[in-house]
């Protein structure tokens, strides 16, 4: 299986596909999963520039519910000789829920180098899995296997507000089939950065992606994906991370970041 398997991805001509929001493609609350909007797009715009992505950010405009049919639209806008500028549209019933831009291309540079540093976490054998709470089932959560690496695991808050933690966590990723990272791959782990809003705040979150981007570095065999991430800011009942996605061999592959809609969960009433 690959990314285009995984997402159900059809081509009905070079420029145009569609995708069916299947139930283990979408969240807990029966819409398509943002990362896996931003992966059928990246593989509709590969697939016409003919070349890997660079960089790519998603706008989510509104929502594709669960058992809908989403219509992609590419455009490249600009083909030059080492990067193609384009743009994917997704649409269900005429109704625009998804804008994705994207650079893509490859160039020869005789210099480089990676300065950051993963985290030291456990290999993913050592981490136990991520608790599913019941809500959280039948979805997206149930197709990717998480297990938790550093910070704190959910059930350790609720009710109460607890103490704030640390801004930075991290879990490691694996999809069904161990596919080969892929820029469509890591832009759906790259999408559970609103997963760790809870983490300095000390109360349960609720979050909702306003966009999505992803910077790919490079790509390495790997099982599994450690997505390391960092909690900037919540201000204004908007929130703004990063996650820096890593091979178990400690290969930076794609950098991603979000701007997320905080809520606290209805039950835990108390604000910050």
């Amino acid at each position: 299986m690959d990314a285009r398997a995984f997402l159900g991805m059809e081509p009905v001509d070079d420029l145009r596909w569609r995708m069916n929001v299947r139930r283990d493609l979408s969240t807990p609350e029966g819409f398509l999963f943002g990362g896996c909007g931003l992966g059928a797009a990246l593989i509709a715009l590969e697939a016409a520039a003919d070349r890997p992505t660079i960089w790519a950010s998603g706008h989510y405009l509104s929502y594709a519910p669960t058992d809908s049919t989403v219509e992609w639209e590419v455009t490249l806008a600009a083909v030059g000789r080492h990067v193609t500028h384009g743009r994917a549209v997704g649409r269900v019933e005429g109704r625009e829920i998804l804008t994705v831009n994207a650079s893509l291309g490859i160039d020869k540079l005789d210099v480089e180098g990676i300065w950051i540093e993963p985290p030291e976490v456990p290999v993913p054998d050592e981490c136990p899995p991520r608790a599913l709470p019941v809500m959280f089932r039948d979805s997206i959560n149930e197709r990717v296997e998480l297990r938790a690496a550093k910070g704190r695991h959910f059930e350790e808050m609720g009710g109460t507000p607890g103490p704030p933690g640390p801004p930075d966590s991290a879990f490691w990723a694996r999809l069904p089939e161990h596919l080969f990272p892929s820029a469509a791959v890591l832009a759906i782990v790259g999408d559970f950065i609103p997963g760790a809003m809870s983490q300095p705040i000390g109360q349960r979150a609720m979050a909702r992606s306003l966009d999505n981007t992803l910077r790919v570095v490079q790509f390495a065999a790997t099982e599994w994906v450690l997505c390391d991430i960092r909690i900037h800011a919540l201000a204004g009942g908007y929130g703004h991370g990063t996650a820096f996605l890593w091979s178990e061999d400690g290969d930076l592959l794609a950098i991603a970041s979000q701007s997320i809609g905080v809520r606290l969960w209805s039950e835990d009433s108390v604000q910050l």
